[in-house]
């Protein structure tokens, strides 16, 4: 959609550049997905800092001369500072929080100062699950919607605001699929469930509307002759084009998912009531479309 939003407002027609940038915007997801797990292994750098430095201050209390070292020693972090894959993917893609000592500081110390860091230290279960639990119980609760962690996020790519949203269940999802016996050599996840397919689909859908818009902006305005097809919001149309392309032209996809998730897409992108407008218009289109015999799916239950 952003990439799409993106073609029809400049003046190139380059497809095949639009394409590209659409996909490297695509890698980029997974950049912000490295860096929400690199942040896991920071944090910990940071505390082993922070506990030397307590250690050479020029008063140190017994604590800070006999540190408790659970969290430092955390079974997850150390195994997922040991990953194979996610050393390379920092390596390659050149991602790392060497800069940004004082935010994550910053960070750890809130997350030190919780109710949850305080319990998991003191608690005497020393297991594997208990740690890796205590990671992703912190995760949802003090990174994954820290204003400040999206805020630095969105200065080094406009569109990680967005994406952020598709990471974080990724992070969730990565964090519990690892076990005790997990070894450096365990996969991460990958940004496709199907490389091959996935990638078709987004290359097809994303050509297939730019090449179909001449039709399906002529469909939109046959139901829309109360209002110019130009003053209606440039969203509104764009997620409409989209729908109309994936229901007449992609035979596998259910009529039922297509309307449900550019529904749900105009509720985040377009205004408050682009949700009835458009359910409204492709309503009416879905009704032409089944009389004018012009729906090809294959399989039962893709025509609802």
């Amino acid at each position: 959609m952003q990439a799409l939003y993106g073609f029809f407002q400049s003046d190139s027609q380059d497809l095949a550049k639009a394409e590209r940038e659409l996909f490297k915007g695509i890698d980029k997801i997974y950049d912000l997905y490295i860096y929400q797990l690199a942040f896991l292994i920071e944090l910990r750098h940071v505390a082993s800092i922070l506990m030397e430095d307590a250690k050479n201050k020029r008063l140190p209390t017994k604590d800070d001369l006999d540190p408790n070292l659970k969290f430092i020693e955390n079974k997850f972090i150390a195994q997922l500072a040991e990953n194979i894959h996610l050393q390379r993917e920092m390596n390659n893609r050149k991602i790392n929080w060497n800069n940004e000592f004082e935010f994550v500081k910053k960070v750890y110390n809130i997350i030190k100062a919780s109710d949850e860091f305080g319990k998991y230290m003191n608690v005497s279960d020393n297991s594997y699950k208990t740690d890796r639990d205590f990671i992703a119980d912190i995760f949802k609760e003090y990174i994954a919607d820290y204003e400040l962690i999206n805020h630095i996020y969105e200065e080094r790519n406009l569109h990680w605001g967005d994406d952020i949203y598709i990471v974080n269940p990724m992070i969730v999802k990565t964090i519990e699929s690892f076990k005790e016996s997990s070894n450096p050599d365990f996969q991460l996840l990958p940004l496709y469930k199907d490389e091959e397919e996935d990638e078709q689909f987004i290359k097809d859908l994303f050509r297939q509307t730019i090449l179909k818009t001449d039709e399906t902006e002529k469909l939109i305005g046959d139901k829309t002759q109360n209002w110019e097809v130009e003053r209606i919001a440039m969203m509104d149309v764009l997620l409409m084009k989209m729908a109309i392309t994936e229901i007449l032209h992609f035979s596998n996809i259910p009529v039922k998912v297509t309307l449900n998730e550019f529904i749900e897409i105009s509720k985040m992108y377009s205004t408050p009531k682009s949700k009835i407008f458009i359910n409204g218009i492709l309503d009416k289109l879905l009704v032409d479309f089944k009389s004018g015999n012009m729906l090809n799916k294959m399989g039962r239950g893709l025509m609802e």
